[in-house]
């Protein structure tokens, strides 16, 4: 028989291609040649690829035979990962390849703010001797404040700490716990803004981080302090950040990503206070290596019909038909879960219930946790790395399983308590033919609405007129309300809203609908596919 195809489309270590081993037919390609690539791919099973090649609806319509999308790196923006998940093609990357580099780059930005390393190397490369004009600061018992406290945020706190400063953080997923075994002091985000030294940012890209530094953030910084950034552009507001760093009102920054990169023309690489690097996270001979290796056994296990723990879209393996479907809601209920919960998760339980549990689930466990975390963590979250963020957090996760379901065939339900001592849960299930994802539960009040891209989550109480109002809000601020469905114990009680919208809330628009029907509990929960 004929070996799988496997391109390779950039430039790998050899390590890569020894760890493919000789089961596969591997060829090379090159992937900013695009009409090569659409050649290559007609009969290719499987690709790797870095940051230069992109792969979207075209060229994944062109690769009829392709089974697996293999990024040697952790960022996924230069593949269509809604394509690749219609086609059925799965999609891996190397979630914690580049963590110790990311977290090394940061502490050496760190040091660079402090000591002036590279304007000082400039100055003398051209012959200036300069020592009173570069005149530092120490690190020791400064204070660090890290926003996101994961596993790049952990790395970074243990080697702060060897300096001797104090490290805080803001990271509203965190358990009191798990900040005392880091030595860490948890603080609101104003806090850390306003205490440390030294801020650096770990957080994902979403809607609500996109911009959460800006003017009003800037300005509770201390005037000494410095900023640092090797998380994703735009976390930080390039254009405050340009008036803070002119201003005075914060003393300097590093930069290591952009909202557009190369990030030609930015004002920012003009200032003598900001310390500049070309997203260089990832950037090592080691980190390369290891996240060549770790994408090549991915696509062995994959082309092989095995489990995959680094899959990004679809869970792979021998996972039975049955339980299949399952995976996508339960990932998406994860991401609900996660948007109701207001303080730290303590523990979580999967439960799974009707004839699905006939067969191995587990896989439905993972994909719970995978969507708690999506939207939450600064890592791109897998299958393999899903149960460790729960453990870092000192979170307790169980999976329970019981062949009866008293309403529907199958049920899926997440259920968990927070620091505080509340409860939460979201339930759903697949109905008809086309296996609906539905939602049928939310903190015990019955619903059944079709999962959105964008839902609003209201609990307040029941009055006449509240609909009305809330309606009123959404409508003159033109977001159309899709869906809705309003669930309640009691005529006067406590009564629960979901709705499904055609676009993003703003933050503005929460408060003030908030405050106008009183709600107890008011979340915009944003889905990601």
């Amino acid at each position: 028989m004929a070996k799988p195809i496997v391109l390779i489309a950039e430039e790998l270590s050899p390590a890569t291609v020894e760890a493919l081993g000789p089961d596969f037919d591997i060829r090379m390609v090159d992937g900013t040649d695009r009409p090569a690539l659409l050649d290559a791919l007609a009969d290719a099973e499987a690709i790797l690829i870095r940051s230069a090649t992109h792969l979207d609806a075209e060229a994944i319509g062109v690769a009829k035979s392709l089974r697996v999308i293999a990024r040697a790196g952790v960022g996924l923006d230069n593949v269509d990962i809604k394509s690749a998940t219609t086609a059925g093609v799965m999609v891996v990357n190397a979630p914690t390849s580049n963590i110790i580099s990311a977290a090394e780059l940061t502490v050496g930005h760190i040091l660079s703010l402090a000591r002036h390393i590279p304007p000082a190397h400039a100055a003398l490369a051209q012959g200036q001797w300069k020592r009173s004009k570069y005149t530092g600061v120490e690190l020791y018992e400064k204070t660090i404040g890290i926003i996101g406290l994961g596993r790049i945020g952990a790395l970074i706190t243990a080697r702060m700490q060897a300096f001797g400063t104090n490290v805080v953080a803001y990271d509203p997923y965190v358990t009191a716990q798990r900040a005392q075994q880091l030595g860490v002091t948890l603080l609101s985000f104003d806090e850390v803004l306003a205490q440390s030294d030294f801020i650096t940012i770990h957080m994902p890209k979403t809607p609500e981080t996109t911009g959460m530094i800006s003017d009003a953030q800037l300005a509770l910084m201390k005037p000494t302090a410095f900023i640092v950034n090797v998380a994703r552009g735009g976390l930080i507001d390039e254009d405050a950040l340009h008036r803070a760093l002119t201003s005075g009102t914060i003393a300097g920054a590093g930069l290591d990503v952009f909202v557009q990169e190369p990030p030609t023309g930015s004002p920012l690489l003009d200032l003598p206070n900001v310390i500049v690097t070309p997203h260089l996270g990832a950037s090592t001979d080691e980190a390369q290596e290891k996240a060549g290796v770790s994408v090549a056994k991915s696509v062995r296990l994959a082309l092989s019909g095995e489990l995959v723990p680094d899959a990004v879209n679809v869970a792979g393996g021998v996972i039975h038909t049955t339980v299949r479907p399952g995976i996508q809601l339960m990932e998406k209920l994860g991401q609900v879960f996660s948007g109701l919960a207001e303080s730290p998760l303590t523990s979580v339980d999967v439960e799974v219930r009707g004839e699905i549990v006939e067969f191995d689930v587990s896989v439905l466990k993972l994909a719970a946790l995978k969507g708690i975390f999506t939207n939450v963590v600064a890592e791109t979250v897998s299958y393999v790395n899903a149960p460790l963020l729960a453990e870092q957090r000192g979170i307790d996760v169980r999976l329970i399983t019981d062949s009866v379901s008293d309403e529907y065939r199958n049920l899926l339900t997440i259920r968990g308590t927070l620091s505080n001592g509340a409860q939460i849960s979201v339930s759903g299930t697949l109905t008809g033919t086309k296996q609906i994802e539905k939602i049928v539960e939310v903190n015990g009040y019955d619903v059944e609405v079709p999962i959105a891209e964008h839902l609003v989550v209201m609990i307040y109480t029941d009055r006449p007129g509240i609909v009305a109002i809330y309606g009123r809000e959404f409508g003159d601020a033109g977001i159309n309300i899709a869906g809705l469905q309003i669930s309640r114990r009691e005529a006067g009680g406590q009564a629960l809203s979901v709705l499904t919208v055609d676009s993003p809330v703003p933050e503005d628009l929460l408060a003030k609908v908030r405050e106008a029907i009183d709600a107890q509990i008011l979340h915009e929960i944003d889905i990601t596919a």
